[in-house]
């Protein structure tokens, strides 16, 4: 693990990159995703050590690299969430999910450019199931990022006797709306990751994902 912090920034938080983030396949959720289902689909020897190849292609494009940034929060209302330094997300939904939380925690990850040029490059005719496999791959691992960076820091929260809470939220679901990706892009900097913000608020590479999560104090 590679992993740098930076000076708090001008809104009073800290953000901590992950410039290299190695974790292992996760085999289970590919094949789900695949449509593959444990004791319910049937694969033949020959397709499994296909697919197995391809997942390994893939791992072998992926360059996984994230962020993350701790927010107090500053007020929580019924519809709105402001943190520390005036950033105020409107949702109904988000204010619920963060009930009884002290921080924000704001997360970031891409998978690289490379294997989206790979997926562009099968997907256009040379082979499209292997396509479909390095997309499902990148997908899943680039969401795994995620869970490996709250990972990360889960002990240095109990050395502050607070947790995560268990679940993330991402903008464009339920009322928090994808405009918000515009501030989460924003307060992350992902630029520096080489990701873009699209027009539309698409993150491009597209194998690229935010969401956020809640902080609150263990209960004694």
């Amino acid at each position: 693990m590679s992993a740098k912090e930076h000076a708090p920034l001008r809104n009073d938080g800290l953000r901590i990159d992950f410039e290299t983030i190695r974790i292992d396949l996760p085999r289970e959720s590919i094949y789900r995703r695949l449509g593959y289902r444990r004791d319910a689909t049937r694969i033949s020897p020959q397709q499994s050590a296909e697919i197995e190849s391809y997942m390994e292609e893939a791992r072998s494009l992926i360059c996984l690299k994230g962020t993350v940034l701790r927010l107090p929060i500053a007020e929580i209302s019924p519809s709105r969430v402001v943190l520390k330094g005036g950033v105020a997300f409107e949702s109904r939904h988000l204010a619920r999910f963060f009930d009884r939380c002290r921080e924000a925690a704001l997360l970031g990850a891409t998978a690289g450019s490379a294997i989206m040029e790979a997926i562009a490059d099968d997907a256009a005719g040379r082979n499209v199931t292997r396509a479909v496999v390095l997309d499902a791959t990148a997908s899943e691992m680039t969401d795994a990022a995620l869970d490996w960076i709250l990972g990360s820091l889960r002990p240095s929260l109990r050395r502050e006797n607070k947790m995560f809470l268990p679940r993330r939220y991402s903008a464009g679901y339920g009322d928090f709306a994808l405009e918000n990706q515009r501030t989460i892009y924003r307060l992350l900097q992902l630029n520096r990751f080489g990701v873009i913000l699209t027009e539309s608020c698409l993150l491009v590479p597209e194998k690229s994902v935010t969401a956020l999560t809640g902080i609150r104090d263990v209960a004694p």
